[in-house]
């Protein structure tokens, strides 16, 4: 290794742990279910997107095993080669009726859509409007598209409002897109998608709205954009296949013309092998059960207000979560990777979130109940927060 690499990283690397904000990633020993296995030990699962459960769902796994058998493991190409099976487009077709929309693509991540969906539509002629907490994947995609990117304060519509008057009577842009969370992930807040659209619809703008956290869980499934009754005024909708899905990959939904527009002029659709079919299948299969019931988004729900109502009472700080994000945030940095260890300790594993995830003097320990936890594990839980927090002095 050269010097100067090696000098770089051992500093940095150094000042990381010393002021609380490098992360030890532990390797799961199981599925990613409610309870996990971690170096041995049980532990109830706080951590996990996998808001649905589907993620060890035996009717998908059944689907996925099938589409190995007769498709394979791999797709063997991009999808403008011949990597598009019939299983994509029968994916895509589902996922555009579950988000009430013309057409639907269907990309390798959720963080792949936003690198390709902004800078197939925005160049350096144009401007962007973007929340200030945004996921880092927004971000990513506002740079590469290299247009200019116009910072709004959080969920603040008169800022908006100020902010795309500004620019749309500057003259200087050829196109101007607002881009939005619907759900925001450490928070747990949900986007004012219709002020949002107001505003876009007098300023002639396009609207950006990406509801990886929101799909499944808002809009009695279908997404924020449904839960407000505005499929028809969003122009991109985004969406992860990795979440309340279960699976792992990403979509953008909108009008028949974008989709085609981001078939032939997205670099991941392009360049990067496309799903492969065992998750193509077990995607759809899915969808298609939120789609005949809202059984477990029912449940998803019950089990966030039951967490948050126990944690709340007991006196923790969880913000002003309005969906089951349920954030107990504690500030300080290291107090707050000393708490996640300590749940660990205990038998619960909620992991700490610090800067640069969240601004630095907000930690928190994000927990995510989910369709699949029961409330005797809910209970166990909140007993063990209730030792932490009085042994700590967070409550």
């Amino acid at each position: 290794m050269s010097k100067v690499l090696d000098r770089f990283l051992t500093e940095n690397l150094n000042d990381l742990k010393e002021k609380g904000l490098f992360n030890v990633i532990d390797p799961l020993q199981s599925a990613n279910g409610p309870i996990i296995k971690i170096d041995g030990k049980e532990l109830i699962n706080l951590s996990s997107n996998n808001y649905l459960g589907l993620a060890t769902d035996e009717r998908l796994k059944d689907v996925a095993n099938k589409a190995i058998e007769e498709f394979g493991v791999g797709a063997g190409a991009v999808r403008t080669i011949n990597g598009t099976l019939e299983l994509h487009t029968k994916l895509e077709e589902t996922i555009a009726k579950f988000k009430h929309t013309e057409a639907a693509i269907a990309y390798q991540s959720g963080f792949n859509c936003n690198m390709a969906a902004i800078s197939a539509v925005m160049d350096k002629n144009d401007a962007i409007l973007s929340d200030e907490l945004n996921h880092a994947s927004i971000i990513d995609g506002c740079r590469l598209s290299k247009a200019k990117i116009i910072r709004v304060n959080h969920s603040d519509m008169d800022d908006l409002r100020a902010k795309a008057k500004e620019a749309k009577e500057s003259g200087l842009y050829n196109k101007i897109m607002v881009i939005t969370d619907g759900v925001f992930s450490m928070d747990g807040d949900i986007a004012r998608l219709p002020e949002i659209v107001e505003i876009a619809e007098e300023f002639d703008l396009i609207t950006y709205v990406d509801d990886a956290h929101g799909s499944g869980v808002l809009g009695k499934g279908a997404g924020t954009v449904k839960h407000f009754g505005l499929s028809d005024k969003v122009d991109f909708q985004i969406g992860t296949l990795s979440k309340a899905i279960g699976v792992v990959g990403g979509y953008v939904a909108g009008k028949k013309d974008l989709i085609e527009w981001l078939k032939v002029r997205s670099r991941p659709f392009l360049f990067s092998t496309a799903l492969p079919p065992a998750d193509v299948e077990a995607a759809k299969r899915a969808i298609e059960i939120l789609m005949e019931s809202t059984e477990l988004h029912d449940r998803l729900w019950e089990n966030g207000d039951y967490l948050k109502k126990g944690l709340k009472e007991l006196g923790f700080n969880i913000g002003d979560s309005e969906t089951p994000i349920t954030p107990c945030i504690i500030g300080d940095e290291k107090l707050t990777q000393q708490f996640s260890k300590r749940l660990y300790d205990e038998g619960v594993y909620a992991k700490s979130i610090v800067f640069p995830t969240v601004p630095q003097g907000t930690g928190r320990v994000r927990n995510m109940p989910t369709a699949a936890h029961t409330k005797e594990m809910l209970d166990n839980a909140i007993a063990i927060y209730k030792k932490i927090g009085k042994e700590l002095g967070v409550i």
